[in-house]
C-alpha cells in the first residue's frame, strides 16, 4: 500500500504537501511577528502618552505660577499709582500693572481693569484724574495709544456687557471714599450690618456679567456650594477676630485663626483677606483741577493720599466671551462694595505661546493633535506635524491619548491630545528585519525544498526510463544478434546471406559499444573519476578522425557525409577520444532524428569564430522545437514518450556531449536551420603554436 502511493505522489502532490506545511509554519510565525509588532505599536502609544502627560503637567505648571503671580497682587495695584514702602514715607509710583505695552505672566493680556459696583470701569494703563501722565513719563503720543487700548478694552467688556458703556460711565456718579481715618474691616462689619439689602443688590446688579461668567463655571464644577461656605468662613473670622488700631497705615497682621479658617480653597488657591495701601489723589473742584493739569503738566507729582484698608480677596476666575477673548477676574470686597478686577486674554495670543509653543517643542507635538475646549466647547485646534511611523489605519488614528484638565482658574480648560501617527518604537526596524528575513527563509527555503523534490522526481522517472531504455537498447541487438549467430551456427543461410547477416552483427555490435562506452563515460564523470590527456591537435587532424569513427555508422545508416575545414592552421587543446566521442554522440543523434528527411546528408564542418574555431554538425531533418532546446542537454531528457517513441537511444548521448565540452572548455548549444538543426561546438584557439 505504501508504495502505491509513493508511485501515485506527483508534483502536484508534492506542491500541496509543501504549501500545507509552509502555511503551517507561516501562520503561526506571522501571528508571533503581528502580535511584537502590537506591542511594539502599543509600546510607542504608551512612551507617547507618558510625553503627552509630561507635556500636559509642564503647561499646568507654568499657568499656575502665573495665576499664583497674580493672585498676590493686591488691591491696590489694579491703580495707576501704588504705595510702596511705609505709609508715613508716603513713597508712591506708577502701579507694575501700568507698563505699556503690557507685560505679564499670563501670556496674550491685553491689560488689566477694575469695575466697580456701578460696573464702571477704570483700568492701570490711564492715571486717575488730578494725576498728571507726564509727570510719571507718559509721553502724550504713548497716553495716546494707552487710551486707545482702554477703549479697545472697554468696547470688548461693554459688548459682553461686563461693564457700562463710554456715555453711560459718565452718567453714573463716583462712589463715596469711606472715611480716611477708620479701618476697613470695622467699616466692613458696620457696612454690612447697616446697608439695606436692596442697595446691595442694586450695587451688585451692575456686576451681574461676571456673575454670569462665575455662575458657568461654577455650576460645572458644582463649586457654588462650597464657595457659599467658604464666605460665611470668613464673615465668621470677622466676627470673631478683634480689630487692628485704627492709626495703623502699615499693613497689621492677620488674626491666625482668621488664617486658619480661611484655608479652604482647593490646590492652594484660597480666599484671602488683606491689608493694604491705596494711593487716593487729592482732588479740588473739577475746574481748578483741569487748569492745574493744563498749566503744570511736566511739573512735580499730584498730591495723594495713602489709606489703609481691609479687603477680601477671591481667587481668580477664568471665563470665554461672546467675541472669543479670555477673562480672567475675581472679586473683591472693599468697605461694603464688590469690585471685580483682572485682565483681558487674547486667546489667540494666549494659546500660541502658553500652549503651541510648548506642544510644538515637545517630541508628542508630531505625532498628536492637540485640542483645547472650554467646558466641553472647541476653541482650537493644533495640527500634528510630521512622523516617522503612521499607525494602520482604523486601528489607533483618532484614539485619544492624553486628556487633563488644567488647573484653577483653568479648570474648564480642557487639553486633549488625539494620536494622529505614532513615532517608531525602539526595536521596530529589527523586528522588520527579523519579518523579511524569516519570510525570504521560509519563501526560499520552500522554494528550493520543491524544486529539490521535484527534480528527485524527475531524475527518478528518468532513470527509470533510463533502466527502460537501456533494456530495450540492449535486449533488440542482442536478439537481433543471437538469432543470426543462430542461423549461421546451424547452416541455414547460404552464402549470399551470410555476409549480410555478418554485416548486421558487426553494426549492431558497434551500436552496443557505443551504448556500453557512454554508460561507461556517463559512471566516471558522475564519481569526477574521469581523467582527460589534453593536448594541442590540429583541427585538421581532429576532423580525419572523426571521419573516420563515424563514416561507417553514416554509410550503412543510408546518408552521405560532408566534412568541410574553413579553419586549416587552426589548433585546439583536447582530449581526442573525448571529442571523438562528442561527434559520433551528435552525429548518432542527426541520424535518429533525421531518418526521414529528404535530405539524407550530415555536415560536419569547422570555421574561424571570434572567440575561437567553431565546430558544427548539422542534418536536414526536422529540427528540435524551441521549448526543448535547453532540455535535450539534460541528463536522461528524451523529446519522445518512452512508450510512443520512434526513434532508439537512452536520453545520455547530448547530456554526455555537453559535460565532455566543458570538461575540455567548450560551449555547446544548438539552433534550427530551416531545414534541420546545428549542433555548435567552440574551442578556445591554442594560440601557441
Amino acid at each position: 500500500m505504501k508504495r502505491g502511493v509513493l508511485q501515485r505522489f506527483d508534483e502536484r502532490g508534492l506542491k500541496l504537501v509543501l504549501a500545507a506545511f509552509f502555511v503551517a509554519l507561516a501562520v503561526p510565525a506571522a501571528a508571533l511577528i503581528a502580535q511584537a509588532y502590537s506591542q511594539l505599536k502599543y509600546q510607542a502609544f504608551r512612551s507617547t502618552q507618558v510625553v503627552a502627560e509630561e507635556l500636559a503637567g509642564r503647561i499646568d505648571s507654568t499657568l499656575r505660577a502665573a495665576i499664583a503671580t497674580e493672585d498676590a497682587r493686591s488691591f491696590g495695584a489694579y491703580s495707576f499709582l501704588v504705595v510702596e514702602g511705609d505709609a508715613a514715607a508716603n513713597f508712591v509710583q506708577r502701579s507694575p500693572l501700568s507698563q505699556f505695552p503690557v507685560a505679564s505672566a499670563v501670556p496674550g493680556v491685553l491689560g488689566y481693569f477694575q469695575v466697580d459696583a456701578a460696573g464702571r470701569l477704570t483700568t492701570p494703563l490711564l492715571p486717575e484724574a488730578g494725576v498728571a501722565a507726564a509727570s510719571y513719563g507718559i509721553t502724550p503720543a504713548e497716553q495716546a495709544a494707552r487710551a486707545q487700548r482702554v477703549a479697545e478694552l472697554r468696547e470688548l467688556l461693554a459688548r459682553n456687557q461686563l461693564v457700562r458703556g463710554a456715555r453711560e460711565d459718565v452718567a453714573v456718579p463716583a462712589a463715596t471714599p469711606p472715611a480716611p481715618a477708620e479701618s476697613e474691616n470695622g467699616e466692613l462689619r458696620r457696612a454690612r450690618e447697616s446697608a439695606p439689602a436692596a442697595s446691595l443688590s442694586e450695587l451688585s446688579s451692575a456686576q451681574a456679567g461676571f456673575d454670569r461668567l462665575a455662575g458657568a463655571a461654577s455650576s460645572r464644577a458644582g463649586a457654588a456650594p462650597a464657595r457659599d461656605a467658604a464666605v460665611a468662613t470668613v464673615e465668621q473670622a470677622r466676627a470673631d477676630a478683634p480689630e487692628p488700631p485704627a492709626a495703623a497705615n502699615a499693613a497689621a497682621p492677620l488674626p491666625q485663626v482668621l488664617e486658619q479658617r480661611a484655608s479652604f480653597a482647593t490646590e492652594e488657591r484660597q480666599k484671602r483677606v488683606e491689608e493694604a495701601l491705596v494711593a487716593e489723589p487729592v482732588l479740588a473742584d473739577a475746574a481748578a483741577v483741569d487748569a492745574e493739569s493744563d498749566a503744570n503738566a511736566n511739573a512735580a507729582k499730584a498730591e495723594v493720599t495713602v489709606r489703609t484698608f481691609a479687603s477680601e480677596v477671591d481667587p481668580f476666575e477664568l471665563g470665554v466671551l461672546d467675541t472669543g477673548h479670555l477673562v480672567l477676574f475675581r472679586n473683591v470686597w472693599r468697605d461694603g462694595q464688590r469690585y471685580v478686577q483682572g485682565a483681558l486674554v487674547d486667546r489667540p495670543a494666549f494659546v500660541a505661546t502658553a500652549l503651541e509653543i510648548p506642544y510644538r517643542a515637545s517630541s508628542v507635538g508630531g505625532v498628536a493633535r492637540l485640542t483645547v475646549a472650554f467646558q466641553g466647547r472647541t476653541l482650537d485646534s493644533l495640527a500634528v506635524g510630521s512622523s516617522e511611523y503612521r499607525s494602520a489605519a482604523g486601528d489607533l488614528t483618532g484614539a485619544m491619548l492624553h486628556r487633563a484638565r488644567l488647573s484653577p482658574p483653568f479648570g474648564d480648560l480642557e487639553l486633549t491630545f488625539f494620536v494622529d501617527a505614532l513615532p517608531r518604537a525602539p526595536g521596530t526596524a529589527l523586528l522588520a528585519w527579523v519579518a523579511v528575513t524569516l519570510a525570504v527563509v521560509l519563501c526560499g527555503g520552500f522554494i528550493l525544498m520543491y524544486r529539490f523534490a521535484v527534480g528527485q522526481m524527475r531524475l527518478a522517472r528518468q532513470q527509470q526510463d533510463f533502466v527502460s531504455a537501456v533494456s530495450h537498447e540492449l535486449k533488440t541487438p542482442l536478439t537481433s544478434i543471437r538469432m543470426y549467430g543462430e542461423m549461421l551456427k546451424a547452416g541455414w543461410a547460404d552464402e549470399a546471406k551470410r555476409q549480410t547477416y555478418y554485416d548486421y552483427i558487426h553494426s549492431e555490435s558497434e551500436r552496443l559499444s557505443r551504448l556500453i562506452e557512454n554508460v561507461l563515460q556517463l559512471a566516471r564523470l558522475t564519481r569526477n573519476s574521469q581523467r582527460f590527456d589534453l593536448k594541442s591537435m590540429p583541427v585538421a587532424e581532429l576532423l580525419d578522425l572523426v571521419r573516420s569513427k563515424v563514416a561507417t555508422q553514416v554509410e550503412r545508416a543510408g546518408f552521405a557525409l560532408t566534412v568541410r575545414n574553413d579553419a586549416p592552421d587552426a589548433a585546439v587543446v583536447v582530449d581526442a577520444d573525448c571529442f571523438a566521442q562528442i561527434f559520433i554522440n551528435l552525429v548518432d543523434n542527426a541520424l535518429k532524428f533525421s531518418a526521414g528527411a529528404s535530405n539524407k546528408t550530415v555536415e560536419i564542418s569547422a570555421r574561424r569564430a571570434t572567440d575561437g574555431v567553431l565546430l558544427t554538425v548539422r542534418d536536414y531533418g526536422p529540427g528540435v522545437p524551441k521549448a526543448q532546446m535547453k532540455k535535450i542537454f539534460e541528463l536522461f531528457y528524451r523529446a519522445e514518450n518512452e512508450l510512443t517513441r520512434e526513434t532508439v537511444g537512452t536520453g545520455i548521448g547530448l547530456a554526455l556531449v555537453q559535460q565532455l565540452a566543458a570538461a575540455m572548455g567548450a560551449r555547446v548549444d544548438v539552433r534550427n536551420c530551416e531545414p534541420g538543426a546545428e549542433f555548435r561546438l567552440e574551442f578556445p584557439v591554442d594560440t601557441r603554436r
